[in-house]
């Protein structure tokens, strides 16, 4: 499977993940140990489709797998948020999908009496190194004082997701984890890639993980997609993968130099254009924010959905507009 340039993020956390031996590697790490030694990883067996709106695929991926707990059916629910800041509603949007998974058990299993459990665990990882400061929580968005909150607990939806918050962990941190090497692979390039300038010298502490990729049984092809997703949210250019090249040997050379070839033949410039796109959808997001605090999950999604020029337009404004009607008018 290749990365694909419309969405490199999307593409490569689900090229990885999607295998349950490399999500696997993922989940006992973060999953509460009580629930981890439950948990039937043989029978772990990926489902397929998406829980995540197409309009926000940019920002949020998802895998949703099937397995026993204990002997009882149930389901794991990965989503990894991509954008640089968190998501203050994300308790809503994680209970929103999982409500959305039982409606299709339910569809599925239409004499069932029970619901299976269903874990759920957001993967925050991002490239500004900035940690997740929002709600976990759902009764963290009530608006209530904490009087009445306690006496409305029995009676108000309790529900917290796990997170694992990539974007906090140095890159020592990461490494020193207990996953497989193309899950430590995929993790880390989602945090030191994007519009990185200089990954000929940040790859060179994933060599050995690189190495061990590329000994496996679909080495060479693993890492052109690797390379691929470093070309397309990168900045670096293949000249300055040299000590990185010389390191793995001759095989990783050419994976490396023809998967360049190949996205400059298919106009990679236009990919790496995307990118600062995004980019620039997401300052503007971080600038909103900063004048008028937390935005409204509309107001961010019709952010993500405006064309390059429209975004462009909207930041020339914050500096002289009042509100946000005015910017985003």
């Amino acid at each position: 499977m290749a990365v694909s340039p419309s969405n490199p993020h999307d593409a490569y956390f689900r090229h990885v993940l999607g295998r349950p031996a490399d999500a696997a590697s993922e989940l006992r790490t973060v999953l509460p140990e009580a629930v981890a030694a439950r948990v039937d990883w043989d029978e772990l067996e990926l489902q397929s489709g998406s829980f995540v709106s197409k309009q926000l695929r940019s920002r949020y991926s998802d895998l949703l797998f099937r397995t026993r707990l204990n002997g009882h059916d149930a389901y794991i629910y990965l989503l990894i948020e991509h954008q640089s800041r968190s998501d203050a509603f994300m308790p809503l949007r994680m209970l929103d999908y999982l409500v959305n998974i039982w409606n299709h058990y339910l569809r599925q299993h239409p004499d069932a009496r029970t619901l299976p459990a269903v874990v759920p665990l957001v993967v925050h990882s991002n490239h500004t190194g900035r940690p997740w400061n929002a709600p976990t929580e759902l009764t963290e968005l009530i608006d209530l004082d904490p009087t009445t909150q306690q006496a409305l607990g029995p009676y108000l939806p309790r529900f917290r997701f796990l997170l694992d918050d990539i974007a906090a962990l140095d890159l020592p941190a990461l490494r020193a984890r207990d996953l497989t090497p193309a899950t430590r692979v995929m993790l880390a390039l989602h945090k030191i890639a994007p519009g990185n300038t200089r990954l000929g010298v940040d790859l060179l502490a994933l060599t050995e993980d690189l190495r061990a990729i590329l000994d496996g049984p679909h080495g060479t092809d693993e890492l052109r997609c690797v390379a691929t997703y470093i070309y397309i949210v990168g900045d670096t250019h293949v000249d300055d993968l040299g000590p990185l090249i010389d390191r793995l040997g001759p095989r990783a050379k050419e994976a490396i130099m023809t998967t360049a070839e190949r996205l400059r033949a298919e106009g990679h410039v236009e990919g790496r254009a995307e990118g600062r796109a995004e980019g620039r959808v997401e300052t503007l997001i971080d600038l909103l924010t900063v004048k008028f605090g937390s935005l409204p999950a509309e107001v961010i999604e019709t952010v993500h959905a405006a064309d390059s020029t429209q975004v462009r337009a909207w930041t020339s404004r914050i500096l002289t507009a009042d509100t946000l009607e005015d910017i985003l008018a």
